[in-house]
């Protein structure tokens, strides 16, 4: 059997498996981050950081639903310090990425100013698209937002830097986020976040599943992949080359994976199916990717990666 290699690299990070936690699952603590790191995963994310430590939304805040999951997590974590620490005193050798999430743009600019002179040299990403902070919208729906976040982000930071996006769902909105992004040096995007503010009600007690906003959450899992799938083939088609791409929304098999793959995803991170079925899915999903790729004769991710064919019939 000829050598199957299932690595990518995105900025300084070379990840020898190409799937990592989507943040926000296993991935508060310390202990579930080593988890993560202990198993086949090729790296670990963080759980989005704020300046100060959260305690989020009030419970229920999750629930596994049919075909994915419903959220409204409100940004719990141990806060910065805690995370760039970890980093810091963490000895394997795994890529570990660095999620940030400010409830305003100037807390943004401060975390990002205490990671550019920290010693931290890895994959920071800013993430302008969390649904379930109550009372803020999501940044990344808002282009001047997002053009005056990157003008004042770039205009001091000087590390990779990754943003974690939410599902756009017009062409005009790719082609309006392409050109702002076009202008940085971004080392990756990360697309899509959860489907913001969907709904599930629970028959039985007549009730929407989770507390928060009345309900209103975001949704992940099978529902989402398509919408994945179009916001990685969209923002390939568009953003410059060396730009990346993480594919998050769907996977939970090695065949999910290779349709992101296919439509122009570096690496792709696991959020639902991961929550599910616990780290030990990272070996299973490696193993599934590597047989698909042995049957279609592809001997490493580039040989696919972006060429989907459109439908010529």
């Amino acid at each position: 059997m000829n050598h199957i290699s299932i690595s990518a690299r995105i900025g300084n990070e070379t990840f020898e498996h190409p799937f990592v936690n989507a943040a926000g699952v296993f991935d508060e603590t310390a202990q579930e981050m080593n988890q993560i790191l202990n198993s086949e995963a090729g790296g670990v994310t963080t759980r989005s950081a704020t300046l100060k430590p959260r305690t989020g939304n009030p419970k229920p805040r999750y629930a596994n639903t049919e075909l994915g999951s419903i959220n409204s997590m409100g940004l719990p974590n141990q806060g910065l310090t805690y995370y760039l620490d970890y980093i810091e005193h963490n000895q394997i050798d795994k890529p570990i990425g660095l999620s940030i999430s400010g409830t305003s743009l100037g807390d943004n600019i401060a975390a990002l100013k205490e990671i550019q002179k920290s010693d931290f040299n890895g994959l920071c990403e800013l993430n302008l698209s969390c649904p379930n902070v109550v009372g803020k919208p999501q940044i990344g729906y808002d282009f001047a937002a997002i053009a005056a976040a990157m003008k004042a982000v770039f205009s001091f930071y000087t590390k990779p830097l990754g943003l974690k996006l939410p599902p756009y769902f017009d062409l005009q909105q790719y082609d309006a986020v392409s050109e702002i992004l076009n202008q940085y040096p971004l080392t990756y995007i990360n697309t899509i976040n959860s489907v913001g503010n969907g709904l599930v009600v629970d028959v039985d007690t007549e009730s929407a599943v989770i507390k928060p906003k009345g309900g209103f959450g975001g949704i992940g899992g099978t529902y989402v992949k398509p919408i994945a799938l179009a916001n990685v083939r969209a923002f390939r088609q568009r953003l410059n080359p060396d730009i990346k791409i993480i594919g998050t929304g769907g996977v939970s098999t090695g065949k999910d994976a290779f349709e992101l793959v296919l439509c122009g995803a570096d690496i792709v991170e696991v959020g639902t199916a991961l929550q599910r079925e616990g780290p030990d899915i990272f070996a299973r999903l490696d193993f599934e990717l590597t047989n698909l790729m042995i049957h279609k004769g592809y001997h490493q991710l580039s040989d696919f990666r972006g060429k989907l064919r459109d439908n010529q019939d």
